[in-house]
Order: structure tokens, then sequence, then C-alpha cells
């Protein structure tokens, strides 16, 4: 069995106050289990740089390692995530595990959007 235990993510910027707030933010979202791949769908009620939570009626359990798309106004985010919070038909606290450049610029420019928006 792969070992579930991952570091925190990596992202310039993880740290800096204006990212780690989390701002309710709605986006389609997809989650694939990368060990077994199955898929749940979902929504996203909050994003931050580190992380968001998904409302799904079927959670992954806690440590689960997978990948989720997030799809919003023609925008698509692939990011590879672990599961670290799970409440029973409500949803999933989701961290970020491993976002490249381009991911990491069309998250901030959406945190951006929100955070100007208040």
């Amino acid at each position: 069995m792969p070992d579930r235990s991952t570091p925190p993510a990596r992202v310039a910027g993880v740290r800096d106050r204006r990212y780690t707030i989390r701002y309710p933010f709605a986006a389609d979202a997809e989650l694939i289990d990368m060990e077994s791949g199955k898929q749940i769908n979902g929504v996203t009620s909050d994003i931050s740089l580190g992380g968001c939570f998904v409302c799904t009626s079927k959670p992954f359990p806690a440590h689960t390692r997978a990948r989720l798309r997030l799809s919003r106004k023609g925008q698509i985010l692939d990011i590879l995530v672990v599961v670290r919070i799970l409440k029973p038909r409500i949803g999933l606290g989701i961290e970020f595990f491993d976002l490249d450049p381009v991911n990491t610029d069309i998250l901030k420019a959406w945190i951006d959007s929100l955070r100007r928006s208040r």
C-alpha cells in the first residue's frame, strides 16, 4: 500500500496572507482517486491558494490522494490534491499538493478577483 502522507503544498506565496484567507468561491469540481480511479463530482464553496472545500455527498476517505479538476468560466485547473478533512454528507477539505506555475497564476488571478470584489 502506498504511503498516503504528503507534505504541504509547495507554492511560492502560499504563506502570503493575501492567498491564505479562504474566499467564498463556486467552481465545478471533479475528483479522481489516484489509487482506485474512482471519480466524484461536486462544487467548491471556498478557495485559497493552499486548498478548497468541495461540497459532495459521496466523499473520499481522509488522506486520499486525488487529481482535482476545477472548471469556472471556461478556465480549467488540474491539481494534485490530498483530502484533509472529511465531513460526511457535506463535503471534503482539500489541500493542494502540487501546483505548477500556470495553475498557480490562474488560481492567484481568481483569488485576486475575489479579494477585490469584497
